[in-house]
């Protein structure tokens, strides 16, 4: 495995790292009677709910996801001499 094959796997483990730490950070969406109740809250007044941690965490995990996809998409290319 050359010099790009190092780097695509750092990059690799730092993308596997971040989707499981992003994912721990995300809120459930059911916590019980209180997220119910909240819940109800939040379609009411979730004019915002774009602007939310919540909202920028979800992006997050979805670029670290397609980031991940490509990442082993390549390393297999690499690795089983593809390229």
């Amino acid at each position: 495995m050359g010099v790009w094959g190092i780097i695509v796997n750092i990059f690799h483990i730092i993308f596997a790292i971040s989707i499981i730490v992003i994912v721990l950070l995300q809120s459930g969406k059911q916590a019980g009677l209180s997220g119910s109740i909240a819940g109800g809250a939040e379609t009411f007044f979730g004019k915002n709910k774009g602007r939310t941690i919540d909202a920028l965490l979800s992006r997050y995990t979805a670029f670290a996801a397609i980031m991940f996809l490509i990442t082993s998409i390549v390393l297999y290319m690499i690795i089983g001499r593809i390229v």
